[in-house]
């Protein structure tokens, strides 16, 4: 059986390190779950290394149907596909631990032939009144260890009589220390304060313990990238890979990741989970951004750092201890410099121009929406207008920006609460307009427009731009007039103005 066992890890690894995500599908892929994923991507190409994502669903009462399928969906939504998974296959596979269960069951035999290991018959009931008792005593619950005792005719009288039966990994005192990647030297003497734990459950299923060092060590996983709840686990790791004569991983342990008040990030209200973020209209990079710029790993805390940047610039032995603070409310200016990132690169601003277009026929289509702003130039260049003001590309379609899709309804009347000389600034702006129907540019025209004011009898400069402005766009407020009059366009605009004088 032990021959058997190691042979199955005989398959060849690439050159660079193997390293795994490994989430429980019980819901949605939250912010903390990503920066575990991250980190371990970043250093796999880091190191031209290979990125795993195994399912860990050995907990099946805590399954959430289609979980699975969402967590990888949204690590492709990131930018950090993994390179082997459930989805995509892989020399390793099957990458979800309930396809695994011959292979625990095997390993599992071997500590008990190795004696590392025994079944144990206590009842469910049994457990419950030690835990009562412990917690009677103001001490924590453990184990007693019971079973560890039973005799080889002891164990075959029960096995005879049908008792249900789990197997206990025997701890052993006398720990040895390990170097953590990111906590330094380590250990934590797990015989002293707990039970022998179950590594086998009763319905066939490994506990997290088992199920993790028997893939790593058959996945070939070279770097254990982990959150830091995990760090007084390892030395328990540890011992099972010296049951198993096995050669462990290299053990990083991240710090946490927080709020900025210190507290634990709530899942309740939903509000970090990346579905949410992505039906916000945040892009990803501004999340893997922010959640490595609060935290460790890089030189410099930087904000608009790419993915790319993110892997040439990390340096797992930069990672400290401290736990990252978290400030979402700074989230939007990093989309903002993202999303003006987007808007500057030619491939990224033709899949931003089609959303876009998507958005006002979603948004204004009931409006009657003129099928000329939907036109890719006019859209564009929107968007090169916009780019740095906008957080968010639904902002273009806010009520403040509708004058950009719609033709807002101006009276006369309106027009010359502002300025008796309606008419004369009206032609005034038509003839610019008239004369400038080759290239408009904002400074050009700020420049005209002032021109244009010296040469009325008695409006002031902001009053007619308060005349335009509402002419143009229907409100008081937004861009400068002279970005309203490049963005519409001269045809859009001599219409627009020829409409409120007519109304």
């Amino acid at each position: 059986m032990a021959r058997a066992l190691r042979g199955a890890a005989g398959l060849e690894r690439g050159p660079g390190p193997r390293v795994r995500f490994g989430p429980s599908p019980t819901g949605f892929l939250h912010l903390g779950g990503l920066r575990t994923a991250l980190y371990n991507y970043i250093f796999a190409k880091k190191h031209q290394g290979t990125f795993i994502l195994r399912v860990e669903d050995t907990d099946q009462n805590r399954v959430v149907p289609g979980a699975a399928e969402g967590i990888e969906d949204m690590l492709d939504w990131a930018g950090i596909p993994p390179d082997e998974s459930p989805r995509r296959g892989g020399s390793f596979g099957p990458y979800q631990q309930s396809h695994r269960l011959d292979l625990y069951r095997r390993a599992s035999d071997v500590l008990l032939e190795r004696g590392a290991a025994y079944r144990c018959f206590c009842t469910p009931q049994r457990l419950e009144l030690l835990k009562k008792e412990a917690l009677r005593s103001q001490q924590t619950p453990r184990y007693d260890n019971r079973c560890r005792h039973l005799t080889p005719a002891e164990v075959a009288e029960k096995l005879a009589q049908g008792l249900d039966w789990v197997v206990r990994f025997r701890l052993e005192k006398g720990v040895e220390p390990f170097r953590d990647l990111v906590y330094g030297w380590n250990k934590h003497e797990v015989a002293d304060v707990e039970g022998d734990p179950v590594v086998l459950k009763g319905d066939g299923f490994p506990t997290y313990h088992l199920a993790n060092v028997v893939d790593d060590h058959y996945m070939g996983i070279s770097h254990v990238l982990r959150g830091t709840e995990w760090l007084t686990s390892t030395s328990k790791h540890l011992l099972l890979y010296k049951a198993f004569g096995w050669d462990p991983p290299q053990f990083g342990h991240l710090p946490l990741l927080l709020n900025k008040d210190g507290g634990k990030l709530s899942k309740r209200q939903g509000d970090i989970f990346l579905e949410r973020f992505a039906q916000d209209g945040y892009l990803p990079e501004a999340l893997l951004d922010i959640i490595t710029n609060c935290g460790s790993g890089f030189a410099e805390k930087q904000m608009g750092r790419t993915l790319e940047e993110l892997i040439s610039q990390f340096e797992i032995g930069r990672i400290t201890t401290h736990s990252a603070l978290l400030d979402l409310e700074k989230l939007p200016e990093f989309n903002r410099i993202h999303l003006t990132r987007h808007v500057e690169n030619e491939g990224l601003r033709q899949k931003l121009i089609r959303e876009l277009q998507l958005l006002v026929e979603h948004v204004y289509g009931d409006q009657q929406v003129d099928q000329e702003v939907l036109e890719k130039e006019y859209v564009e260049r929107v968007l090169l207008l916009r780019k740095g003001h906008i957080s968010f590309l639904k902002n273009l379609v806010s009520s403040d920006y509708s004058y950009l899709w719609v033709r807002p309804s101006v009276s006369r009347e309106q027009l010359q609460t502002i300025s008796a000389e309606v008419d004369e600034i009206g032609k005034l702006v038509l003839g610019l307009m008239t004369r400038q129907a080759a290239v408009l540019t904002v400074e050009e025209l700020n420049k005209d427009l002032r021109s244009l004011q010296e040469q009325t009898k008695e409006t002031k400069y902001s009053s007619m731009m308060k005349l335009l402005r509402l002419a143009l766009s229907g409100q008081q407020h937004g861009p400068s007039v002279a970005e309203m009059m490049v963005t519409l366009g001269p045809k859009e605009v001599c219409g627009r103005i020829h409409k409120a004088l007519s109304s």
